[in-house]
């Protein structure tokens, strides 16, 4: 259908006043004066309830109101044969009948027809109250028996659970809560109708509910601010950058139809509107032309955008920066600051900076199009100057590549072109203050002598004698306005073969000249001389001489190779191949000559050389057999030189025994060696020279050892009954001494009769207050025969010690402390009468016999 009609939509603001326009959100409805809603297009293909919004305003009140208006495509019941109408309430859903039954006498039963459930529409963010009632669902069968009602589902019993429910008596069914449709925009609802014991009455019907979008959401843009380049000079429409802002809301609807537009720029210059954007895609390009980064670098544009499709009484806005760099392009040729430079620059420096060309360049700074490039067009055809970029002051300096001479030339006048590494942009012509001269002064200095040909090469025959004139090394003085005296000296001369006059720079020899010296490289000896000026302040020059030494024949050939070996007995492959080496070089070397001296007679007679090449040949055994041994055999080697040089060389020729495949066997090893049976024999002797010589020295040891051992004592061998000699402590003298005072061994209450006591008296059993003699120190694993020295070297040592109190004296031990419960030892006398008896001293064996006889035997005395 074209149109569609209904009820109109009837408004009335607070005046009464009915003279209100309406504007639809949807552009294929529409809404007239009256209030009627229609379609602009054919909507006969509409699968799915629509809906949009409604905006009243009255031509009089700036205020405005919304609605929401919900359309739904629905099909007129066809009638049945009886031509009843089926009766429909609104807002009431009923169950479907799976049958009916008819009132015809057959019994027949007739399917009723299936109606479209229209859809739920609830609208987000309602304020209530709630729970808000949306349908009611009934079944048919409700007056006959009990039903109750539930709903299954998401946003029933599945989460988000609890937003629906329903009345299980009545059916009513709720929204107990506000609804966000950019949460979730629909819900699939499913209704049921069991009777009192739980069985299913009715078959579930489906519901479909859908949020009605509001425009609670506004734009946002994905950035805050958005950076942006444009060239300067740009022609208007260039593309400059796109900004993008999202809608929440539903984007099939004006909600979310979002619209841009350009509130501000800053600077306002050129002109204030520089640039325009699209007001659906966001795309900011240039609208007029006057870009200059050299005036303005940078735009700040604030851009807006706003939904319900851009109207600003009903939209929500939001806005955004846009910062727009205005990049540079080669518009600005350099310009050098002066005309004229000037600078000055030593002769023969080099790297030298002579003056700095200063520049000035408005493009953008460190780029290629601010970056400098010098050429010099003129004024240097040898090249002697170049011009460097500073790259962080952009100034070009003229620097010397090569020396200049002020002989030659002594000022330069150079013309300088400057340009960017960039070329120009497009109608953009060169500058004439791109052009400057320079002048350039040389000094003058003093410049060292100089060899006019360096090196210089000669040619001589080694062997000259010494004093022989070889050459001139003069040098020249390049300072032809000053008058010097140019001076020589030796400065390297590795044989010292060489020397120079001081004066006129005239080489000598000194010595005879070698070809075959370690210091001749490739026939070439090398000098170096130095030549000096008497200038302020001096300068020197030095010069390379190189002779090169002709060869003459004055080294004979020596013979190669000086040791060989072969077979005692003569094969077709025992044979030694020789040649010969010359410290001479061609022609006075090979063809080599080798032969055999006549003397001694044997040489020839047992061996025999044949020529091989000019210079290789074979020496072999004349005679079938030789016996093994190391032969000497002379050869006579002469090279070709003119006249030939002659050598007498000696090689060495092991013969020996071979096996099959003609190495010398084992057994003929010795032979082969050198030694003979005399050699042989020689050898044994002195090794058993040398053994005998070894035993007498052990034999020789053995007995001083035993004659030290038994070295005669200090005691009569009669005497001693001991095993061996122990040392014991010293305790004090023998019997005979016992009259002394024992007082002695307590120590002293002061010592003042000792200190006072007249000098020269002094008693036999004190030891004096005087410095102690030193005695021999017995080691501490002394031999056995050095015992009786050790005894003799300590009664020396007691004999001649001052200080030292006789042998059987008393002797003086540490206090042991006073008081002592013991009795005086004093009182112990010997108890040796005539009466003692003895003789028991005899049953105490060999070791007391001496003590048996002094005490035993009592008559006998």
């Amino acid at each position: 259908m074209s149109a569609v009609t209904g009820e109109s939509a009837h408004f009335e603001d607070c005046q009464r006043n009915r003279e209100v326009g309406f504007v639809s959100s949807d552009p294929n409805f529409s809404v007239r004066p009256d209030g009627t809603v229609y379609a602009e297009q054919e909507v006969g293909n509409l699968s799915e309830p629509v809906q949009f919004m409604v905006t009243a305003r009255g031509l009089h009140d700036p205020h405005i109101w919304e609605t929401t208006v919900k359309l739904a495509l629905v099909r007129k019941a066809i009638p049945l044969p009886e031509d009843q109408h089926r009766e429909t309430e609104e807002e009431v859903i009923k169950f479907l009948r799976k049958h009916q039954r008819g009132s015809s006498a057959n019994g027949l039963r007739r399917q009723k027809r299936d109606w479209v459930i229209p859809p739920i529409n609830v609208p987000e963010n309602s304020r209530g109250p709630f729970p808000h009632m949306l349908v009611r669902i009934r079944s048919d069968q409700d007056k006959d028996v009990g039903i109750r009602y539930s709903i299954t589902g998401a946003g029933a019993d599945q989460p988000p659970s609890g937003i629906y429910n329903i009345d299980p008596i009545s059916g009513n069914m709720f929204v107990t809560q506000p609804l966000d449709r950019e949460e979730r925009a629909s819900f699939h609802l499913r209704a049921h109708a069991v009777d009192m014991n739980g069985n299913q009455v009715e078959n579930p019907i489906d519901l479909y509910i859908y949020v009605i979008d509001m425009n609670d959401n506004r734009p946002e843009f994905q950035n805050q601010v958005y950076n942006g380049s444009v060239a300067e000079g740009s022609k208007p429409g260039s593309s400059v950058m796109q900004v993008t802002a999202t809608d929440s809301d539903d984007s099939t609807t004006a909600n979310g139809m979002v619209r841009y537009r350009i509130l501000s720029q800053s600077p306002h210059s050129p002109i204030p509107n520089m640039f325009t954007i699209n007001s659906e895609t966001g795309d900011i390009v240039t609208v007029a032309a006057g870009l200059d980064r050299e005036k303005v670098s940078q735009y700040t544009i604030i851009v807006q955008a706003t939904d319900m499709e851009g109207n600003l009484n009903f939209g929500l806005s939001n806005t955004a920066t846009a910062l727009i760099s205005i990049t540079d392009i080669n518009d600005n040729p350099p310009e050098l600051t002066v005309r004229t430079f000037s600078g000055e620059v030593p002769e023969n420096k080099v790297n030298v900076v002579v003056t700095n060309l200063t520049v000035v360049d408005r493009d953008q700074p460190h780029s290629p199009n601010w970056n400098a490039v010098y050429r010099i067009v003129s004024g240097d055809p040898s090249g002697h100057f170049t011009i460097r970029t500073n790259p962080i002051t952009n100034e070009g300096m003229v620097t010397v590549v090569k020396p200049v001479d002020f002989e030659m030339n002594r000022a330069f006048m150079l013309t300088v072109v400057v340009s960017n590494q960039a070329h120009l942009a497009s109608g953009i012509q060169s500058s004439l203050q791109s052009t400057a001269g320079v002048t350039i002064s040389v000094q003058d200095v003093n410049e060292p002598p100089v060899f006019p040909v360096n090196p210089k090469m000669i040619r001589f025959e080694e062997g000259v004698p010494a004093g022989t004139t070889l050459t001139v090394f003069a040098a020249q003085d390049p300072d032809h306005f000053i008058h010097q005296t140019v001076r020589y000296s030796k400065l390297s001369d590795p044989a010292n073969w060489l020397k120079i006059n001081r004066t006129n720079g005239q080489i000598t020899t000194m010595a005879l000249l070698d070809r075959e010296s370690i210091y001749v490289k490739n026939n070439v000896y090398e000098a170096t001389f130095l030549a000096f000026d008497n200038g302020s302040p001096q300068a020197s020059g030095t010069g390379t001489l190189q002779i090169y030494l002709i060869d003459v024949n004055d080294n004979a050939p020596v013979l190669i190779p000086r040791e060989a070996q072969v077979c005692e007995r003569a094969r077709p492959n025992s044979r030694i191949n020789i040649t010969a080496s010359d410290a001479d070089a061609d022609p006075n070397i090979g063809p080599f000559v080798f032969e055999l001296p006549s003397f001694p007679a044997s040489v020839r007679r047992n061996w025999t050389i044949s020529r091989l090449s000019g210079d290789y040949a074979q020496l072999r055994l004349r005679i079938p057999y030789l016996e093994a041994s190391v032969y000497e055999i002379p050869i006579i080697v002469s090279d070709s030189g003119n006249p030939p040089l002659s050598n007498r060389s000696v090689i060495r020729v092991k013969v020996c025994p071979c096996d099959d495949n003609g190495d010398c066997s084992a057994t003929g090893a010795v032979a082969a060696a050198g030694l003979g049976t005399g050699a042989i024999i020689s050898i044994l002797i002195c090794i058993i020279i040398l053994l005998s010589m070894v035993l007498l020295f052990v034999v020789w040891i053995k007995r001083r050892e035993k004659e030290r051992q038994t070295k005669q004592l200090l005691i009569d061998p009669e005497d001693d009954v001991r095993d061996n000699i122990l040392k014991y402590d010293e305790e004090g003298g023998g019997e005979e001494d016992q009259d002394y005072d024992l007082s002695q061994l307590q120590q002293p209450e002061s010592l003042d009769h000792i200190i006072n006591k007249p000098t020269g008296v002094r008693r036999v059993d004190e030891r004096p207050v005087i410095a102690e003699s030193q005695y021999p120190v017995r080691p501490s694993l002394p031999h056995p025969g050095d015992i009786g020295d050790f005894i003799n070297d300590g009664l020396r040592a007691a004999d001649n010690d001052p200080t030292a109190p006789p042998y059987d004296s008393l002797l003086v031990f540490d206090y042991e402390g006073s008081g002592s419960t013991a009795g005086s030892v004093s009182s112990l006398n010997s108890s040796s009468t005539g009466d003692q008896d003895y003789d028991y001293l005899n049953d105490w064996g060999p070791r007391f016999k001496k003590l048996a006889d002094l005490y035993g035997g009592g008559d006998d005395d």
